[in-house]
């Protein structure tokens, strides 16, 4: 923990040492990883100002693409160097294994990082426009031009269960497309975002153009989704929070972008029932349910329904709970007490509304240190259930049963949510038309795909806009049209 630079925030390329204290938790053992002074609301609005200097003295977003992007390869190749630390501030923060924190959350970002600034700069930010020459004609316009440009200021709010991930995702889209950004990631795992100060002063991004700011309550981030000069919010999180950002936002008219909650279900026909069991594994595992697109509803043939059960339970058995120091452990602690006392709610009232536990269920024997939840199997009567409809965020399953595919595509559908989907089917051809009846802004069919190339987003509830892929570099830009004629 003595490697990372500084334990406060980074604003205008300067480290603000001092101000209140504010402890960040290890979910595994209740320790203390570290103490983080905090970012006041005036520091925060300093950060704000910054940004608006930066991006309107054209320092960073007037440079040619490729100058942004040699940048950004500089800052990559800081945070590379310090993947021992990284890792080690994911774990202790985070409380996820070390295989998770070394695969997924750093080597599979920094990929996709890199993927980013070439699918950024294998685009076009300047092009024709369609319209018909008859019409150019008619108006007396040489050409109609789509010019794509960077929003302004934007602020990036990102959640506890990935801090690194949906930093990178939101960062190195938005500065590529010319922006400021202003970062605040959650109280609860802000230490690895602080890295991104370290990376942006290394690569000698100009003043203002990045700053990383922490705090320990909400001010700040409410400071960022209200301030006139931010131009965009960019928030991963809570749909609950969700709203409240879309009304904070409303006066200002502020650009807004919101991944949040999930629902998915994951849906096995019936020439597939055998692989759910590896199905619902994935749902806990390395996470401990703590992911958006978790896909805790399993749907599955009503006359196969104990059999599924039977198995998932057999699965959940030979999931390894532990602290993430333990190799041997797939899946640690829930982030905090609250969180862990929401699992044992949501089991509680799964019961008290015709559901049954079959495995789990509580806290594991052995661990009496540590958020940890016992990965659990809900048999669930109906839809209708209270952990068939709300997020529970953990590692908690429910398995409901369907008569036919209709009735599959009905309950899969039938959520306030629509952020993920999966479809398990030997005939991929039917498997991929059940994958086009769901409401969801993403489903897979028999696997999946998490790439720089393809977009995530949701539906309904789970959000406005998308992340990733072309749809995601564009949700940082704005669209002018330009129609260039001779004077008459």
């Amino acid at each position: 923990m003595t490697n990372i630079p500084h334990w406060c925030s980074y604003v205008a390329g300067k480290w603000l040492d001092g101000g209140a204290v504010f402890t960040v938790e290890n979910p595994a053992d209740e320790s203390t990883v570290a103490e983080l002074a905090a970012a006041s609301v005036a520091d925060i609005g300093w950060a704000v100002t910054e940004a608006r200097r930066s991006f309107d003295s054209g320092v960073w977003a007037d440079l040619p693409a490729v100058e942004r992007a040699q940048t950004l390869h500089a800052f990559l190749e800081h945070l590379e160097s310090a993947r021992e630390v990284l890792v080690d501030l994911i774990v202790a923060e985070g409380g996820q294994p070390v295989f998770y924190a070394e695969g997924a959350q750093f080597r599979t970002t920094m990929t996709m990082a890199r993927e980013t600034i070439d699918l950024y700069l294998s685009m076009a930010h300047e092009e024709a426009n369609p319209v018909p020459v008859d019409e150019l004609i008619r108006a007396g316009v040489r050409l109609s031009i789509r010019r794509y440009e960077p929003i302004g200021v934007v602020a990036a709010i990102t959640p506890y269960n990935a801090p690194f991930i949906m930093g990178m995702q939101k960062l190195i889209p938005a500065l590529m497309a010319g922006n400021s950004v202003v970062l605040r990631p959650s109280p609860l795992t802000p230490i690895s975002s602080l890295m991104f100060g370290a990376a942006a002063a290394a690569a000698g991004l100009p003043p203002g153009v990045l700053s990383v700011v922490v705090e320990p309550g909400a001010a700040g981030a409410e400071l960022l989704t209200t301030d006139p000069a931010v131009d965009m919010v960019s928030f991963t999180g809570s749909t609950t929070v969700g709203r409240a950002i879309l009304s904070q936002a409303a006066p200002t008219v502020k650009r807004v972008a919101l991944e949040l909650g999930g629902k998915s279900a994951q849906i096995y026909l019936p020439d597939a029932v055998e692989h759910a069991a590896r199905g619902a594994a994935a749902v806990v595992g390395a996470t401990a349910g703590q992911a958006c697109i978790a896909a805790t509803r399993m749907l599955v043939p009503q006359d196969r329904k104990d059999e599924v059960i039977a198995a998932v339970s057999q699965a959940y058995a030979g999931i390894e709970v532990g602290p993430p120091s333990d190799r041997a452990a797939t899946m640690g602690p829930v982030i905090s007490a609250a969180q862990r006392q929401r699992c044992e709610r949501y089991v509680a009232l799964a019961q008290d509304n015709g559901g049954r536990v079959v495995f789990g269920g509580g806290r594991p024997a052995g661990l009496e240190r540590g958020y940890y939840f016992e990965p659990t199997v809900l048999d669930l009567p109906d839809n209708d259930n209270p952990a068939a409809r709300e997020e529970i965020f953990g590692p908690v399953i429910g398995v409901i049963g369907y008569r036919d595919i209709d009735d599959a595509v009905r309950i899969a559908n039938d959520s306030d949510y629509g952020l993920s989907g999966q479809v398990y089917g030997a005939d991929v051809a039917a498997a991929t038309a059940v994958a086009r009846r769901l409401r969801t802004g993403a489903v897979n069919v028999n696997a999946g795909l998490y790439s720089a190339y393809a977009p995530s987003g949701g539906y309904k509830h789970s959000g406005l806009g998308r992340e990733r892929g072309t749809d995601g570099i564009r949700a940082f830009q704005e669209v002018k049209h330009i129609a260039i004629g001779d004077l008459r």
